[in-house]
Order: C-alpha cells, then structure tokens, then sequence
C-alpha cells in the first residue's frame, strides 16, 4: 500500500463520508515540527475509524508553517497512513445505509463494516494549499497533488466572482483528483450560490465544498440542492451544530481532535440510532462551546488536550492572537477532563453499539 492517489471506485459524494480530522501541528520545545508527535496523532485517528486527514489547515496554524514544514506534515501523515494500514488497523469506516437514502437530499452508499484495508480501502488525505497570496497557494497545490495528495482543499478570499474563479481555475488546472474549496466566513455567508453552482457545472475538478459560514445549517441544504446532492459538502467550524448539520445530509465533518468520540457521534447516527448520536453529542458541547470561542481558543484548547492525553509531547503554539488568561486555563482543564471521561468510557465499553436495524458494529 502507498501513499499514491486514493482509488476512486464511488463517487466522492458516497465514498467519503465520516469524519475528516483536522490535525492540529504539534511542537517540541525548541519549536520545531514534532514528527513523531503527529504520528501518535495520525494512528490513534485511524484506529478511532476516521475517514480522512486534513492537513495543513487553519487549525493547524498554516500561516505560522514554512513551506518546507507543511510538506513535511503532509508527507509524515501520507507515510503513517500507509505504514498503519498495511499493518493492518481495522477499518472502521462508515457510510449511511442505503436503506435510509429516502432521508437526505442524496443517495446514500451501502454500511461498510470492518472493510479490509488490503481490498484497497484507506482514508482520504486532503493537503491544505491555503497560503496569504495566490502564487503561494499555486505553488503549495502543486506540490500536494505531486506528492500524493488525494485530494486538495484551499481558502481563496472572495472579492467578485470574476476573480474568484480566476484564482479556482489556476489551482484546477492542476489536476488534483478533486478540489475542495473551502467557504470560510466566520461573520457572514460566505461564496454565493450561485457561483458555486457554476463553478461545480463547469470546473470539472471542484467535487468538494467544506462550508464554514454564519449560519452553516441553511447553506448546507441551499448548496446541495443547487447541485443536485452532486457536490461533496462537509462542515468544519459549524461542529456545535453537528446534528443539524447531519440531519441536513452534509457528508463529512471536520473538527479537531477527540477522534473517538467524533466517529461514535458519526457511526450512531449513521447505523439510525439518532437519539445515541444526540445524547453522546450534549455530552461534549460544553467543550464546544468554550473552544469554539475563536479559532485561536480551539488551537490552544485541543492541544493542550492532546498533550493531556499523551499524544502530544507539548501543548506549544506560535504566534495567536489570542492566549488563556488564567481563568480561561483553569476552564480548559476541566473541560478537558470532561473529554478525557467521554473518550475512556466509550473505550471501556470497546465502542460497541447497540443492535440499530438488525447490524452491529464491531
């Protein structure tokens, strides 16, 4: 198994559904990528069931990252994965049945459970070519779809339609096996239907739309039923507002951090035991809610949980805007002793399911 393009046998809209972590870039002291750090990251998210990683990423301090250090991360979670997977990791990886396809504005693929990763399954890695200026962003897309990327996610800032599909056909021209944009607008609607819906009719590449906008939960069913429930969409920001945004059909998530949990929320909802999803989900909004505060407050917060929890060797950041003051420290300390009881008795219990119309997972 290699860390070539993924083998696209569905369509994106039925082959990637779940949760697509967003890794968070880890630090040692001296302030230089932690390599090994990202590893415990990587496997531990693979053996949780994810179904894709995103990286780099806002959340991953991209901004903060040479050129050289987002390749590194990019190349370091493409190796992990195919070291891991040949190593046999069970898939835990899941669709929504077809049986309940009549529910959501899209067809729906067939449950896949405990897959065999030498069939040729893996998850999907997406490279995050977000940079400050257009050549920059060219030139990272460039390299992801050289290096193995499945696919590539960018943030291009809107200024008029003109421009922006100037700047979306550049990346397409590529060839990355699909584009996912991203609609990043944490005060506002972000991209216009519209041009979504054109650009997905005429740019062949773009299959992939993760929404990020205020409110998120209309969109997703405005975006997906301008294309048909053809365009690939997914939420990021919007996670306290998971099971809207699941009941509206959106196809993947991507937040940061607690894996396991995440996937439980995904696997319960997807095998029809809604009310498991919803009560597992109000258990950690708290935790949401305070870390959702800002993008800066989700960095510092989900580090400092992965190095509670020992998967990172330090909780370190660059430059944010924002810190913890006190108060807020002593916040997240809770908060993430909350999230560490969550996770260890989904762990205790093995992550088994009840019986939800007549499968088990396992």
């Amino acid at each position: 198994m290699t860390g070539g393009p993924h083998p696209f046998k569905d369509p994106l809209t039925h082959a990637l559904r779940g949760i697509v972590t967003v890794l968070n870039t880890p630090f040692t002291e001296d302030d230089q990528i932690d390599l090994d750090s990202l590893r415990r990251n990587v496997v531990r998210a693979l053996k949780a069931g994810v179904a894709g990683f995103l990286v780099p990423a806002l959340a991953s301090e991209v901004g903060q990252l040479s050129f050289d250090e987002r390749n590194d991360l990019v190349r370091t979670v493409i190796h992990t994965v195919a070291e891991e997977g040949s190593a046999g990791i069970p898939d835990k990886s899941l669709g929504l049945p077809a049986n309940r396809s009549r529910d959501y504005p899209h067809p729906a693929p067939s449950v896949r459970l405990g897959a065999n990763r030498k069939a040729g399954y893996r998850p999907y890695i997406i490279g995050g070519a977000t940079a400050a200026k257009p050549r920059e962003r060219l030139q990272a897309a460039e390299t992801l779809v050289r290096i193995g990327c499945d696919g590539i996610l960018v943030w291009i800032p809107y200024t008029t339609d003109e421009e922006y599909e100037e700047q979306v056909r550049e990346i397409a021209s590529l060839k990355p096996a699909f584009l996912m944009l991203q609609d990043w607008d944490p005060v506002g609607s972000g991209l216009p239907i519209p041009l979504i819906r054109r650009l997905f009719a005429e740019v062949e590449e773009f299959k992939a739309l993760k929404i990020e906008t205020i409110p998120a939960g209309p969109k997703y069913t405005a975006v997906l039923q301008a294309t048909g429930g053809k365009l690939h969409v997914s939420g990021g920001w919007a996670v306290t507002q998971m099971i809207e945004g699941l009941d509206r059909g959106v196809h993947a998530f991507m937040p940061t951090g607690m894996h396991e949990i995440y996937c439980e929320i995904y696997r319960r909802y997807a095998l029809g035991d809604r009310n498991g999803a919803v009560d597992l989900f109000r258990q950690i909004l708290p935790i949401l809610a305070f870390s959702n505060q800002h993008l800066d407050f989700s960095i510092l917060f989900f580090k400092r949980l992965l190095w509670r929890e020992g998967t990172y060797a330090t909780p370190l950041c660059r430059t944010l805007t924002l810190t913890f003051d006190p108060i807020q420290e002593k916040t997240a300390d809770e908060l993430i002793e909350v999230a560490i009881s969550v996770k260890k008795k989904l762990l205790d219990n093995g992550l088994v399911l009840k019986k939800v119309e007549g499968k088990h997972y396992t």
